[in-house]
Formats: C-alpha cells, structure tokens, sequence
C-alpha cells in the first residue's frame, strides 16, 4: 500500500504535467477555434477543449504509474459529480486541475496553470503546480519542503513572506463567491488592505504566496482540484491556514471558505480584519 510519494515518483508526475501541457494545452492557447469554449455552471465557469484534452492524458499516466489509483478530475467530476465521493474511501487518489484558470486561458491571458495532487486516505501528502508558459513547476512533499523545478533539475526553494502588519499586506482576496452580509463586509474592508490583487488563477496565487510575493490568500469555495494542490505547498513554504472558522482544510471539504498567511497571529489579524462582525 502507498504511504507516500517520493522524489522520484514526484518528478514523474511533474513530467507528466509537462508532457500534458505541451501537447495538449499550449497548441491550442490563442487558437481555441468556434465550440472550443463552453460554459458550464454559468459565465464564469468555464472549459475548453484544453481542458478536457490534458485531463485525459493526465489521468491515463496517474493510472499507467499508480495502477488502482482514484484519479478526481475536475471536468470528469463536471460529468459525474459522484467521482467527487470516490475520494474518501481512497487509498490513494489525485485531484487533477488541468487548466486552472480557464478564464484567463479562453481570452488568451498568460495566467493558467496545471495542478494536482496526491491523497492518500484522506490526508494531502504531495502536490504539483505547473506553469506551462514558464515550464516549471512548483512541487510540495508533506514533511520535505516546497520548491519550483526546470525540466534541467535545477531548483529554487520556496518560503512565504514574513509575517507584516495588515496594513502592509498584499493579498489575493476573492470576494465573489462570498455570501451576504459577507461578500459586503469584506469588500468595504479591502482597503485597510496595502494591496490587493486577483489573478483569476488559483495556480498563480498560491505559487505567488508560497513564493513570497504576496502575504496572504482568501477564498471562499473549495473545490479541492483548486485548493488541495495550493495548499500544500504554501504549508510546506512555512505557511498557515485556516477555514473561516479556524478548523483545518482537508480536501474533504469543499466550503467553509480559506486564508492563508505567513504565520497563525497573521492569520489571526487578517480575519479579525476583513472577517469579524
């Protein structure tokens, strides 16, 4: 039985996503052709045939390296919601985004991502973001650390910002999905913010945190091929999060909403400051 994911397994993975992205996603940035864009839940919620296109050859490699493994793609679960309760009883799964930033990809912005991450009966224990654009990706071992990979090996340790005053933060808050009062609350505060960014791409925004480049993160929905990946490795840069309500994320979860910060007290002074009543 699995009980973790080892370097060697992970770099396979990261190879994988590599392989993905170059033949199934980057060929078809800027060039996606009439029908190629639909929308599912609603006007924000999209996919292309990028998207399906990568999960295919994504879940096809976990299966051929993992034989037995849940494979949880987001765009498979579009198509039979009940794949999402596959995930608990699993001895070994992967939730698979595979283009994270769908948005950003139909209207040929260059922020969209490739994520997935191993769970091994119930716990995260390896994750990969891949930036096709920049061919690298940024891998996460539970216990070993964070850090970003080039297809020539070469690799750049990650670490999260350290911890800042609010007023000195820069975060990535998405506000939309908020419920009221809520959603309100927490747009009138923004300001006691330094500043804000929305980047459309879970992918980009965890890699910016994880990264230093932003002190914190806010989401509200948490679907776990969007979160799961990202999470891991802003915990193994030296981050904290939480849910809303302070109990832990774990990839069962898909609401209760999310921030992530350098440290708990920072955490703790975000939340007091866009969250409490």
């Amino acid at each position: 039985m699995t009980r973790s994911i080892g370097a060697a397994a992970a770099a396979s993975i990261a190879g994988l996503l590599r392989a993905a992205a170059r033949a199934e996603i980057l060929p078809r940035f800027r060039r996606l052709g009439v029908g190629a864009v639909r929308v599912k839940s609603g006007p924000l919620d999209l996919v292309t045939d990028a998207d399906e296109a990568a999960e295919r050859v994504i879940a096809a490699g976990l299966a051929a390296r993992f034989p037995g493994c849940v494979v949880v793609g987001e765009e498979a679960c579009a198509a039979d919601p009940a794949l999402l309760g596959r995930l608990a009883g699993a001895d070994l799964a992967f939730l698979v985004d595979p283009v994270d930033g769908t948005a950003n990809f139909a209207a040929g912005l260059p922020l969209f991502g490739c994520m997935a991450a191993a769970v091994i009966r119930g716990e995260i224990v390896a994750a990969w973001v891949h930036d096709p654009l920049g061919d690298d990706t940024a891998i996460a071992l539970r216990g070993e650390g964070a850090w970003i990979e080039s297809p020539d090996g070469n690799r750049l340790d990650l670490r999260v910002a350290a911890p800042a005053p609010v007023d000195e933060m820069v975060a990535s808050v998405s506000w939309t999905y908020l419920a009221e009062p809520l959603r309100s609350r927490v747009a009138a505060r923004l300001p006691r913010l330094r500043a804000v960014l929305g980047l459309r791409c879970a992918a980009h925004e965890y890699r910016m945190a994880a990264g230093g480049h932003a002190h914190a993160l806010l989401y509200n929905r948490l679907m776990p091929w969007d979160h799961a990946p990202g999470w891991l490795l802003h915990r193994e840069a030296g981050g904290y999060a939480a849910r809303f309500d302070g109990s832990a994320y774990g990839p069962l979860v898909t609401g209760g909403g999310l921030i992530a910060a350098p440290d708990r007290a920072s955490w703790d002074a975000l939340h007091a400051a866009l969250l409490a009543p």
